[in-house]
């Protein structure tokens, strides 16, 4: 499997957390997700974020998840344990708990980068591992939601 990506260039959240710069990636929270999802032959996952967007309901995050588990075929135990992988991986990139530093990073970019992750490897792109990025961004999401007051 591939390795998580690394331009080499940081983007700094006044939280001190940083993540890989966007530059060049687009902005896939700003795409109007129930038309996308449409698009997609009413994707869930892509639509229960929309959902959460809409609402602030963690249940739709939780069901965005459980969908795409469907969708790639694991099972949730297999799921986290994927999870725990992206997590290591991350944590080499970018330091331990980075991503739930001081006030955290914004949800708009675990939404971007889930989603966008999402159409990656919805299109085969095999490049880095797409499918456990869209977890550990919705799973990132969640937990920010509910610790973390932006």
């Amino acid at each position: 499997m591939a390795e998580i990506k690394d331009s080499g260039n940081r983007r700094e959240f006044k939280s001190g957390a940083v993540r890989d710069m966007a530059d060049g990636k687009g902005r896939c929270d700003l795409l109007p997700l129930e038309q996308v999802s449409a698009l997609l032959d009413y994707n869930t996952v892509i639509y229960n974020i929309y959902q959460y967007q809409q609402t602030s309901d963690t249940d739709y995050i939780a069901d965005a998840i459980k969908d795409f588990c469907l969708m790639r075929g694991w099972t949730v135990p297999h799921a986290i344990l994927q999870l725990a992988i992206h997590f290591k991986d991350g944590a080499r990139k970018y330091n331990e708990w980075n991503w739930a530093k001081g006030t955290g990073i914004p949800e708009n970019s675990y939404i971007d980068s889930a989603v966008r992750h999402l159409l990656k490897y919805l299109d085969g792109m095999t490049d880095e591992p797409h499918d456990r990025a869209v977890i550990w961004n919705l799973i990132c999401l969640w937990w920010t939601h509910e610790n973390i007051t932006e």
